[in-house]
């Protein structure tokens, strides 16, 4: 009788394959009020490796963190109308504390336009005090009503960036270079991931921006999924809160804003993007582990072995880990560490130790073959890399080949209905073929230029739009 598969098959099902990982994985679990979720080590550990490789390429703009509260005054969400607007069906009011109702509702935080403003209009009198570049690692709620883990959530962990600027120029040429050298940078050299760069279209556009530019992933069963967005605010915010800064030329003026921020949605991401029917694949330069050497018996010599490659690895600056936990049974400990997709396993037992040898087993391209156990040290950084690029370009691959170029709404339609992507001009598509899109539960993704870069206005000749279903 055949064996029962750990996972659902991709192909038998998406949705449950995404869930059994999650589980399976030890990723997350359902938290105990509907929409929330609590974050397992193993998944907090790809959250951390995430936040180090983001917080260093943030720094490097030159902004700096600081942290905001997690409550918020309601009439602040009242000064900006198309802010309020596009939050008011997610936001959590609370309206009693300390046993007393509150003389004015707090909102947990949806998102901190609203009170990093209030403190920006204080904290900018200059032309000296700008640029001001903020970030904050913070939490969030938005009232979800279709929960998925890491996907939607109640509440999810993020990184937001704020700033202000002299001029429209300074800010629309930050807002790009956060999109490009922050965003884009990190997802395809550390996640792996080939991202499609755009501009969203005014529906899709953020609530409260003048611009908004977008990195969108196509799933492993071809729907899409917006990575982060980076916005430019022109002075709607500034108009709101008068953030104004007296000029070189000695005028009053006022400042212009940008806004940008990621998520814990890049885990689920990870997870539908490069995930295979037995478990996740991590990009090794992501993981926390990229190697992890395993006893198969508890064979003293093996032991001893095991732990002094272990110590030559992480010597050699591999991110390792020893498995030595002879107790529960080899094959148990090496699917879960299947499962959880580190990138390498190194094998060792009484035999290989007799050839000098271990048996080095590949996640990502699949595979074992048996290795000097002298050579695995300057091996393995070569082979971590193979399997990086791997990974880069089977999603490219995937992105290009169920791409299609269509004429009309119709054939947009068909293409994002079998799990596509669909490239049409936007001057043929316009807002009223969107709208046609939208009965379909199909969206305008992006919008791009015929060379394949972010166009500079919405309705620039030749504008493609990138359409598609989406989480």
């Amino acid at each position: 009788m055949a064996k029962a598969p750990v996972l659902t098959p991709q192909a038998d099902d998406f949705p449950r394959w995404y869930q059994d990982l999650i589980t399976k994985a030890e990723l997350a679990d359902n938290g105990p009020v509907r929409g929330t979720m609590v974050i397992r080590p193993y998944g907090y550990g790809l959250w951390e490796r995430m936040q180090a490789e983001m917080d260093a390429r943030i720094k490097e703009t030159g902004t700096q963190n600081a942290y905001f509260p997690l409550l918020i005054p309601q009439s602040y969400l009242t000064r900006e109308a198309d802010h309020v607007e596009g939050f008011a069906p997610e936001l959590a009011v609370v309206t009693h504390g300390g046993g007393k109702e509150l003389e004015e509702p707090a909102v947990v935080r949806p998102t901190s336009e609203m009170i990093i403003n209030d403190y920006f209009s204080k904290w900018v009198q200059s032309y000296r005090d700008l640029p001001l570049l903020i970030n904050q690692w913070a939490n969030v709620v938005r009232w979800e009503l279709r929960p998925r883990l890491f996907l939607r959530t109640t509440e999810f962990l993020w990184q937001e960036g704020h700033t202000a600027h002299a001029t429209y120029e300074e800010a629309r040429d930050f807002a790009a270079h956060i999109h490009r050298r922050v965003y884009e940078d990190f997802m395809v050299n550390v996640l792996a991931m080939d991202v499609l760069p755009g501009r969203k279209t005014v529906k899709e556009r953020f609530a409260g921006a003048i611009n908004t530019l977008t990195l969108e992933g196509m799933m492993g069963d071809g729907k899409a999924l917006q990575m982060a967005t980076s916005h430019e605010l022109g002075q709607n915010f500034a108009k709101a809160f008068n953030t104004q800064y007296l000029s070189k030329d000695g005028r009053q003026e006022l400042v212009w804003q940008t806004s940008w921020g990621s998520t814990t949605r890049m885990i689920g991401a990870l997870v539908m993007m490069h995930g295979d029917d037995n478990g996740l694949r991590v990009p090794p330069r992501l993981a926390q582990t990229q190697a992890v050497v395993l006893a198969i018996k508890g064979d003293e010599a093996v032991l001893a072995k095991v732990r002094e490659l272990g110590d030559r690895l992480k010597a050699a600056g591999i991110r390792v880990q020893v498995d030595d936990r002879t107790d529960t049974p080899f094959g148990r400990r090496a699917v879960d560490w299947e499962l959880k997709g580190v990138p390498v396993r190194i094998e060792i037992g009484p035999r290989d130790l007799e050839n000098g040898t271990a048996m080095l087993a590949r996640r990502i391209p699949g595979g074992k073959e048996p290795v000097s156990l002298d050579a695995l040290v300057s091996l393995l950084p070569k082979v971590l890399e193979e399997d990086q690029a791997l990974l880069l370009e089977q999603s490219r691959e995937r992105r290009e080949s169920r791409t299609t170029e269509v004429a009309t709404v119709d054939e947009a339609v068909e293409v994002a209905g079998a799990g596509g992507w669909a490239r049409i001009p936007w001057a043929v598509l316009g807002e009223e073929g969107e709208a046609k899109l939208a009965d379909h539960a199909v969206t305008v993704r992006c919008l791009v230029a015929e060379d394949g870069s972010v166009p500079d206005t919405d309705d620039a000749p030749g504008n493609v739009a990138v359409v598609a279903r989406a989480y």
